[in-house]
């Protein structure tokens, strides 16, 4: 196997050797990294590579992309391939394609070829490295033929770096042993999820269905396999873990996330901040070894408010927050929050609820793993990001009401154009976020009530997402929108309302625990990159009572979430939970 001492010793020529196959007939990649030795780790080798080949210009790219085979093209047809390449090809199974796979892809090559002018790349190892399925290469295919060039000229990039992981893995005999643990665990309770989505293949588990209980029992099951020393389920259906430290009056260090999911969401959100520390914890305890301060794993019932209209209502219940008339409230099917609580074996009482709560001075402070969420980290070939702050963020319903007209016989001077005004405001909104650094502004429900082809809108609702870094600018994002609004109807001759309907405060990263994210993300070889979150998180609410840092994670197909196309892969969860092990074990 391939070392890295051997590595780092290795003449220009040597070293080019060694690194024969990582990238398909691109040898230069090599040659130019090499004089970035010594590598301390091979994850600082493969930001090397990475970084020849960002830094080699458009053209570079285009024949690196261009030295890659059609998937089941002419070349595995001749048995032409590298030796990398068919290993890849047989291990998803092209090398098997019934006669209508086959002519299906050779459609596929195609069509993309015309279209982009370069080979379609897809990593067919797959995020675990174990191999894509033929029909999810196909499906990937065919989304893929719908992309901008430059998007996907990026995509075939970030595919052919993510092969070239995999081949190096191979050579180095690096298997993300721990990495694969969480993805597997991921799979495994993404098995689950409620009627009426389940059988359509999507994933959606909401607060204290069956499919959500039945997570909440597989997490426990695997908290207690994984050696933690108490593990429940508590009065919200939090499960709760504890892995005591050697130190039984050390303060513990509290960690989580959320297992419910959106409406036909992912595999990641908020349960990859569960299945992190719990791989650490069973590290630990395989190793027979405790760190001076426990560690408090809780897997959150509910952050999603998708069932219910009460967000945090898992990590809400440790800090106190936990409002009682949540209790009366109905789903969509009537069933009241205590009837669901009963149901599900918990007390569904007040007195049980305010038990939660945590004393804050008994822990160190709040940690947090999770997916990006975002473009960001994808987009600069980084897995992990330390999170800096927290948005704060506003939301608005509003309506503008104008006059409904003969869209043919009302002159355009004589209009009360409801609609038009919202979309004033909408580009007001996109120039007025965008001049102020990581501040977001969304319009993402637009509608006209009972509208016609043929009418002016007389009416027109609408939202506001308004989120920014710290609650000044983000009250001044919204103060402006507000007077914009205002200005636009004035001049319009129109009126508005504008409801309120949630406001939340930013929660800035604690500097020492930023810091200690830091030295675990350096400590793995890699560069710092400090990003804002702009989704919310439990660590909002446990802000409240103590100190957080979170960790971000790189998500694949360009950082989608809340979407059945979030991915992750085994090595970049590797990393994050070895970043998590350098945080704990270096308290």
């Amino acid at each position: 196997m391939l070392t890295l001492d051997r590595l780092n010793a290795a003449t220009q020529a040597e070293f080019t050797a060694l690194l024969d196959g990582t990238y398909e007939h691109s040898p230069w990649i090599a040659e130019r990294a090499w004089a970035q030795r010594p590598f301390a780790s091979l994850p600082a080798l493969k930001r090397a590579l990475v970084q020849v080949v960002r830094a080699a210009g458009r053209e570079a790219q285009l024949a690196l992309v261009r030295a890659h085979p059609e998937l089941a093209g002419k070349a595995m047809v001749s048995q032409t391939l590298t030796a990398e390449s068919t290993n890849e090809q047989g291990k998803a199974g092209l090398t098997d394609c019934t006669p209508e796979e086959f002519a299906r892809i050779q459609q596929l090559n195609a069509d993309y070829s015309a279209r982009f002018g370069w080979p379609f790349i897809l990593a067919v190892r797959g995020p675990r490295g174990s191999g894509l399925t033929r029909q999810q290469i196909i499906d990937t295919f065919s989304r893929r033929l719908a992309g901008h060039p430059d998007f996907e000229l990026a995509e075939c990039l970030r595919h052919i770096h993510r092969i070239a992981e995999i081949r190096l893995a191979d050579k180095f005999g690096d298997e993300p042993r721990l990495g694969q643990r969480v993805w597997d665990w991921a799979e495994e309770l993404a098995a689950h999820s409620d009627p009426g989505f389940k059988e359509q293949g999507q994933l959606t588990v909401t607060y204290l269905t069956e499919a959500h209980q039945t997570c909440a029992r597989r997490l426990q099951g695997w908290m207690k396999e994984g050696g933690f020393d108490e593990v429940s389920i508590d009065a919200v259906g939090n499960v709760v873990g504890v892995y005591h430290g050697s130190d039984p009056a050390a303060p513990r260090l509290l960690t989580g996330s959320h297992f419910d999911t959106v409406r036909n969401g992912g595999k990641y959100d908020g349960r990859l901040g569960i299945l992190v520390p719990m791989a650490v914890v069973q590290d630990l305890h395989r190793a027979g070894r405790r760190p001076k301060h426990g560690i408090e794993l809780v897997a959150f019932a509910e952050e999603e408010g998708q069932r219910y209209k009460a967000t945090f209502l898992g990590s809400g219940a440790l800090t106190g927050d936990f409002d009682p008339a949540w209790l009366d409230q109905v789903d969509a099917d009537g069933i009241s929050m205590r009837a669901a609580m009963q149901a599900a074996g918990l007390p569904a009482t007040m007195a049980a609820i305010g038990a939660l709560r945590r004393d804050a001075s008994q822990y160190l402070g709040f940690v947090e793993v999770h997916i990006e969420q975002g473009p960001v980290l994808n987009a600069l070939d980084l897995p992990l990001g330390v999170v800096t702050s927290i948005n704060g963020g506003v939301r608005y319903l509003g309506e503008v009401i104008g006059m409904a007209s003969h869209a043919g016989t009302t002159p355009m001077g004589s209009r009360r154009d409801a609609a038009a005004a919202v979309a004033e405001l909408i580009l007001y909104v996109e120039r007025r976020a965008a001049a102020v650094p990581d501040a977001v502004g969304t319009v993402g429900l637009l509608q006209v009530p009972a509208g016609s082809i043929n009418v002016v809108p007389g009416r027109c609702a609408f939202s506001l997402d308004l989120r920014a870094t710290t609650d000044p600018v983000r009250d001044a994002l919204a103060a402006d929108v507000r007077a914009e609004l205002a200005r636009i109807c004035d001049r319009r001759g129109l009126s508005f309302t504008l409801e309120q309907t949630m406001i939340a405060a930013a929660a800035p990263s604690a500097p020492a625990w930023q810091q200690r994210w830091e030295a675990a993300v350096q400590a793995l070889g890699l560069p710092v990159h400090r990003m804002p979150s702009g989704a919310g998180h439990d660590a909002m609410k446990l802000h409240e009572v103590m100190p957080q840092a979170m960790l971000f994670l790189r998500g694949g197909n360009s950082g989608i979430s809340h979407n059945p196309l979030e991915t992750i892969t085994a090595h970049d969860t590797e990393l994050c939970v070895r970043a998590f092990q350098h945080l704990y074990e270096h308290l």
